[in-house]
């Protein structure tokens, strides 16, 4: 199996039904050792009981992302990883001029320091066992002017500069850097605060339609294994054309 003997660290996994859920399952079924992340342990532990039949070992951390001792205690407590999901991210909806602070903190804090950290802390331990791979959850509100959406538009092309700039940092140690922006995707959480049709966003792809969490996830592991070992740096979309029309 692809991921076999390999350790996984996806952060924002720690509930049923969303991106982080579905890249552990899709990692477990490679043969990965699975440590999850989520602010719930409630929660965490059902995901854990769901990925109970994976090949690897899976366990749950919970952590918030938003405090800067959570995340260095996860780094600890994660130990040596071989990949690196940084999937966790905090949304905020606002118009500039009615934009929340506190939100506005918080989402820097969750999508672009938490990340920052984490690659910082764990990238160095990669490197000294002969390499890694790390791969950011971007959206393609990073590269598209949507209103409401400044804040985490703007956390997001933050973390698709960084991702350019690991590749560049960490290409002699064999760690490669990549990131994955999705378009409009049907998680439960999504899904529970905008219904089944998502306001009609999946209209504006190419394919004229929403994906399925898996269908992204299967992008992300294909960056974690090694049939990406000359992919570094690169910033794929994984949303049905939406960013090509």
């Amino acid at each position: 199996m692809e991921f076999a003997g390999k350790r996984a660290l996806v952060t924002g996994s720690g509930a049923l039904g969303g991106l982080g859920h579905a890249t552990a399952k899709v990692l477990a079924e490679g043969g990965a050792d699975l440590i999850l992340t989520g602010t719930d342990p409630r929660r965490g532990a059902r995901v854990v009981a769901d990925l109970g039949a994976a090949a690897g070992t899976v366990r749950f951390v919970a952590a918030d992302l938003s405090d800067v001792t959570d995340v260095r205690q996860l780094a600890e407590d994660a130990g040596a990883v071989d990949i690196l999901i940084n999937n966790a991210s905090a949304m905020t909806f606002s118009p500039t001029t009615g934009q929340d602070l506190a939100d506005y903190d918080a989402a820097f804090a969750v999508n672009v320091r938490a990340p920052f950290l984490l690659t910082a802390l764990l990238a160095e331990e990669m490197a000294a066992r002969g390499g890694g791979s790390i791969v950011n959850v971007s959206s393609t509100a990073a590269g598209l002017g949507m209103p409401g959406m400044a804040v985490y538009g703007a956390t997001k092309a933050a973390l698709e500069s960084l991702t350019r700039t690991w590749a560049a940092e960490f290409a002699e140690s064999n760690v490669r850097v990549n990131a994955v922006a999705p378009g409009p995707m049907r998680t439960s959480k999504v899904v529970a605060a905008m219904g089944p049709d998502m306001g009609g966003m999946g209209l504006a792809t190419a394919l004229k339609r929403t994906s399925d969490p898996a269908e992204v996830a299967h992008v992300i592991a294909f960056l974690a294994g090694d049939r990406a070992s000359y992919m570094t740096g690169a910033i794929v979309a994984a949303d049905g054309g939406r960013t090509a029309i």
